[in-house]
């Protein structure tokens, strides 16, 4: 089988599972509207619906060990809380952005510069790993309609709010647990590969 092969396999079965957690998500939101919200209610997962909510309540992102955090581009705060090996050959990369720039914030400028990507409007679809030993940029998968398997921002982030966001790019070889994640014009954020469970 050949590599472009293999990746397009691949995109197809992350495409496919991404479709799977939606309808599965959409069906569990189904059900009793005069339901009162409750503080045991857990905030839903950025990873299965893949876009963070920017208006009304600002969110409370989960408590998670830190690998990185670097501070930038007018008062943004970007921190990356996991990095893990899947299964497949895919590297998923998770973490929490916050806005401190005391106005709304679109991520247009996180997006990519690719012209495919621009129709991902606001999101981390510019994201990509530099592998500094092994001399290699791995840059974002997409589906294969050209969207990025990472995090859209609809509705921006106001100012003061943080949300949870994931990036899912080619896996570097098992060799390599040292990458540097990149995004806009942030800082590089140094970050330990974990092996997914």
């Amino acid at each position: 089988m050949s590599i472009r092969r293999a990746m397009m396999t691949r995109r197809a079965l992350t495409a496919v599972a991404i479709t799977t957690g939606l309808v599965l998500t959409v069906a569990g939101c189904g059900g009793g509207g005069d339901e009162k919200p409750t503080s045991e209610k857990k905030p839903s997962n950025t990873k299965t619906d893949g876009e963070s909510k920017g208006r009304g309540q600002p969110q409370k992102p989960a408590e998670r060990s830190t690998l990185a955090e670097v501070k930038g581009e007018s008062g943004l705060t970007l921190k990356v809380t996991s990095a893990k090996r899947d299964e497949g050959g895919f590297l998923t990369v998770e973490g929490t952005v916050t806005n401190g720039s005391g106005k709304a914030w679109v991520a247009a400028s996180w997006r990519g510069d690719e012209r495919e990507l621009t129709k991902n409007g606001g999101s981390m679809a510019g994201a990509s790993l530099v592998d500094a030993t092994g001399k290699k940029k791995y840059l974002i998968l997409r589906d294969t309609q050209g969207r990025c398997l990472c995090t859209r921002f609809t509705g921006g982030v106001l100012s003061g709010q943080s949300v949870d966001w994931f990036a899912q790019f080619p896996a570097p070889p098992e060799g390599t647990t040292k990458v540097d994640f990149q995004v806009g014009a942030m800082p590089p954020a140094p970050i330990k590969i974990s092996e997914g469970e």
